[in-house]
């Protein structure tokens, strides 16, 4: 009987760098074709980066940096803490704001809401959606 090779897993890390490389991506409103053309590279190659199955080298990522206009320490903001040991520290519940952020609704929701330049608004705003979270 053959060994199946074994899945490998992404690492957290590098997870995570590719949320934070999509949603700047998104945020600019670049696709991921265009990105793939200023790295030289594919967009499956792109796809690969920002779901972490394919880690990001260095340079590549000073590269990817610069087409994105962000210092390479925005993709390592908010990460996750891997020297530390595995705790229940809401870890899950920050993976779930990530996927949110990263979302084609949590986009349109923070292009709209930094929109709203009176703060009294954006706080009655957040109370709303809050007491509608609480309600179901």
């Amino acid at each position: 009987m053959l060994d199946q090779p074994k899945q490998k897993t992404p690492h957290a890390i590098d997870v995570h760098v590719g949320s934070r490389i999509r949603l700047q991506r998104v945020l600019m409103g670049m696709s991921q074709s265009a990105l793939a053309e200023g790295l030289g590279v594919t967009f499956q190659q792109v796809q690969k980066y920002e779901k972490g199955t394919n880690r990001v080298g260095s340079s590549r990522l000073q590269a990817i940096a610069n087409i994105l206009g962000v210092p390479v320490a925005f993709f390592f903001q908010q990460g996750p803490d891997v020297s530390a040991q595995p705790q229940k520290d809401g870890s899950e519940e920050s993976e779930e704001i990530a996927q949110f952020l990263t979302s084609s609704e949590g986009i349109a929701l923070n292009r709209s809401f930094t929109k709203i330049k009176d703060a009294h608004v954006r706080r009655t705003f957040v109370r709303l959606v809050e007491a509608l979270a609480n309600s179901g």
